[in-house]
């Protein structure tokens, strides 16, 4: 290979990097959308804040479950036939997901999108690790991940901004519009991921043994339930975050949006420093710093704070999401020879999580806002402190038990 071929190819996998980012963004923008209108959504259909903030999990749940399969099939049958399927089941179904007139329908649709859409994230994750080394996959699951935050963040933001001048079905089609213009743009990099991620065999049986293998193992193990328990966290307190700045600061869906803005700011400006200080370091001195820094952003949101404060306390939460679920899914990716399979497990219990924390916050939210938080800072600082010995063999890159 010429030095000149070798260069192009890096300017097609960096491209390739950031459409992938960029339809990363959106999908999670969907799925976050919602949050801060979920107050809004109570008054048009006429329900309670908690039915309507089942929606979310309606969409969260189905897609983390679907990834084991997409995982599988793409081992099966090629990554780029399943993750650009998965795309436009997602253009088509965030479209439809605009025609419902009732909760049921509305939570109707977001369940068959969870389904549909679970293909692309994961086998974007699965792409990475095929296209970088392992020391050096840091930087790009950093912007894949920062991709997830910024959707997160900016779905949250944008979705309370554009509703009342667009209604909620508007953000629905724009969503949809602007997948099918990335959806496109990737199109022409079909040879090149088709050449990168070649089918491995294999039949169901082999499917369960996969996942009995990657779960058996100490590694696997605990970057697994890492992953859940510290989705859980982040879900559960990021879907309800525009109920707590309604009722702790009267704020109306702008003013909703605009302090949850600093959620996705870490992850679109630190996201790739992150993963680069992992891959140097080891993702085990960053782990326990990631997992404290979320249970401080929570802990923190208890005080009587002025708003300013509050919105940098997001801010914080969003740092310890960015400097935790990237690092286990660069652990993940060096898991089994499998990585279909090893990512898709890897979202089914990210998404798993997501849905868990916004019901079971939801739940003992009827408590209150102090008590949901200081329940949830509680258990991650106890996951922090157990990081600090449980991780400690990946700060040599690459080291497994």
């Amino acid at each position: 290979m010429t030095a000149a071929t070798s260069k192009d190819e890096t300017n097609v996998r960096e491209r390739l990097l950031w459409l992938l980012s960029a339809v990363t963004f959106f999908i999670f923008f969907q799925a976050y959308m919602v949050a801060p209108i979920i107050p809004r959504l109570s008054v048009i259909f006429a329900e309670p804040i908690q039915s309507i903030g089942l929606i979310v999990p309606a969409y969260l749940v189905p897609y983390g479950v679907a990834t084991l399969v997409y995982g599988f099939m793409a081992d099966r049958v090629g990554l780029w036939r399943i993750m650009i399927g998965s795309l436009g089941a997602f253009v088509v179904l965030t479209a439809l997901t605009a025609t419902a007139r009732s909760v049921e329908m509305l939570a109707f649709w977001r369940v068959l999108t969870g389904l549909g859409a679970s293909g692309v994230v994961p086998l974007a994750l699965v792409l990475v690790g095929r296209l970088y080394a392992y020391e050096r996959r840091g930087r790009p699951l950093g912007w894949l991940f920062g991709a997830m935050a910024g959707g997160m963040a900016f779905g949250s933001t944008f979705g309370a901004i554009l509703e009342p001048f667009i209604g909620w079905p508007g953000l629905f089609l724009a969503v949809g519009c602007a997948a099918v213009v990335l959806g496109l743009l990737i199109l022409p990099y079909r040879h090149f991921v088709v050449g990168t991620a070649q089918p491995v065999t294999g039949n169901f049986s082999d499917l369960v043994r996969g996942y009995r293998l990657i779960l058996g193992t100490p590694r696997g193990h605990r970057t697994y339930s890492y992953v859940l328990l510290n989705s859980i966290f982040h879900a559960g307190v990021f879907t309800w975050l525009g109920v707590y700045f309604e009722q702790r600061y009267g704020l109306g869906p702008v003013g909703i949006g605009l302090a949850l803005l600093g959620y996705g700011i870490p992850g679109f400006v630190f996201g790739p420093i992150i993963g680069r200080a992992a891959d140097r370091w080891g993702r085990g001195r960053l782990l326990p710093i990631g997992l404290a820094l979320g249970a401080v952003g929570a802990a923190t949101l208890i005080l009587d704070l002025p708003l300013i404060a509050a919105a940098m306390a997001v801010t914080v939460l969003s740092l310890g999401y960015d400097m935790t679920q990237p690092l286990f899914a660069g652990i993940v990716t060096a898991l089994s020879e499998r990585p279909g399979q090893a990512m898709g497990l890897n979202v089914f219990m990210l998404f798993l999580g997501f849905g868990i924390g916004s019901l079971a916050f939801g739940e003992i939210l009827r408590l209150g806002f102090g008590t949901s938080l200081s329940l949830f800072a509680i258990i991650e600082i106890l996951l922090a402190a157990l990081a600090i010995r449980l991780f400690r063999s990946e700060i040599v890159h690459g080291s497994a038990v």
